[in-house]
């Protein structure tokens, strides 16, 4: 059996050398701290042709670079042909297969210690989410169909701190990314972490071990496809705070994704928002850490219609620097909109001001003065429009006197 995977991994990688430009490992790319500067205000940003500028720069060096340079960085996305796209869904199939042979067979006996109570609940799903995380990984290099980039700050990676995890849903594979590059976002001393998912993964035998076994967190909600209004059943969130509060407890970060499904159009922007991420980070305490992913879709997407077409290969995550905590719902996702929104269309950064100033809260302080401002204006206008003019009062002073002379 190992000799026959051996064989079939020498014919799919042979065939990528040949088709896309041979195997690539996950590049880790590190942004330089940045220094403090002079920044301009919001409201000259957001009035700023110039703010509208795509930044290429910033996340790869902190001096001026040839555009030469600048294109191997972040080299252009390349479009499959048929034989490539039919190599790439080949190996993307053998991973998900060989991930349903290899999670039940290195889970099994972790499942086994708990019964026999040689592993308390705890150890169990901290050592499943290890296993989890091999598998995925490993199995990746075995079958590397995609091209993987980490886009990290050293501060996260050199020291992490417990926070409330937030990323955009654009494929099926998202899960199986996230816990192969874990290491790479989040550091070889991070906390181990438990993600928010939807129920009806259970029906899937693999992804309910898989969840079950790592003591992920069940949402319960309809099932009315992607793109539609999600349906939550609002018994469910007793059980689902309990359960949060647990995992805190025991050690645990949390991971959650806003959209609440896999996104149909992420080169559009995200879906609606959900404020749970900001519920849970006010319950717990904790701050809030964004992710964005990009490119998965191109690979699985999640409208049914197109489905593996694997239009391209390339993959970029972005961790961004700074968990915050939010001072309302509203503010964390028009932020999370904003700059993962972004990302997750374009696979890069909002122009560097701008995305600064969302990240340190600028942004949103200017959009609550726009808004000031406007409802301020609005009131003027009806006091304006509910006060009566000089010639109105004259006619009615004249039409009184009128009515007193006869």
């Amino acid at each position: 059996m190992i000799s026959m995977i051996f064989k079939l991994k020498g014919i799919l990688l042979g065939a990528a050398l040949l088709y896309t430009n041979g195997f690539s490992p996950p590049r880790v790319v590190m942004s330089p701290p940045t220094c403090k500067q002079h920044v301009p205000s919001a409201v000259n940003l957001m009035s700023s042709s110039a703010s509208k500028q795509t930044r290429k720069t910033i996340l790869y060096s902190s001096a001026a670079v040839s555009v030469a340079d600048l294109e191997a960085a972040n080299p252009p996305e390349r479009k499959l042909n048929e034989i490539q796209s039919m190599v790439v869904r080949t190996m993307m199939v053998a991973f998900i297969m060989s991930m349903c042979v290899a999670l039940p067979v290195t889970l099994i006996p972790v499942w086994v210690l708990y019964r026999l109570k040689i592993i308390n609940r705890t150890q169990k799903e901290m050592i499943s989410l290890r296993v989890g995380q091999f598998c995925s990984r490993w199995l990746m290099r075995l079958f590397p169909f995609a091209r993987k980039k980490v886009i990290v700050e050293p501060e996260t990676l050199n020291d992490p701190q417990p926070a409330i995890w937030v990323c955009n849903h654009i494929s099926m594979l998202d899960l199986f990314f996230v816990l192969a590059l874990d290491k790479k976002m989040r550091g070889k001393n991070r906390r181990p972490i438990k993600c928010l998912y939807w129920k009806g993964l259970e029906a899937n035998p693999i992804t309910c071990l898989l969840c079950k076994m790592c003591g992920f967190i069940p949402v319960d909600m309809s099932d009315n496809g992607n793109g539609n209004a999600n349906e939550y059943d609002p018994k469910s969130f007793k059980q689902m705070l309990r359960s949060t509060k647990n995992a805190i407890k025991d050690g645990f970060d949390i991971a959650i994704l806003p959209e609440g499904q896999p996104n149909p159009t992420p080169e559009s922007g995200l879906q609606p928002i959900f404020s749970g991420a900001f519920t849970l980070a006010k319950m717990s305490r904790r701050p809030i850490q964004m992710i964005a992913l990009h490119g998965l879709h191109k690979m699985w997407h999640p409208d049914e219609n197109i489905g593996m077409a694997c239009t391209a290969r390339d993959m970029a995550v972005r961790v961004y620097p700074g968990s915050r905590v939010y001072k309302d719902a509203e503010e964390f996702t028009s932020t999370f909109s904003a700059v993962v929104g972004h990302f997750g269309a374009h696979g890069e950064d909002l122009d560097e001001t701008e995305l600064q100033l969302w990240l340190d809260g600028s942004m949103w302080e200017t959009e609550l003065s726009r808004r000031s401002a406007t409802r301020m204006i609005a009131e003027d206008v009806e006091d304006t429009e509910s006060k009566p003019t000089e010639t109105e009062e004259g006619a009615r002073a004249t039409s009184s006197l009128s009515q007193a002379g006869s």
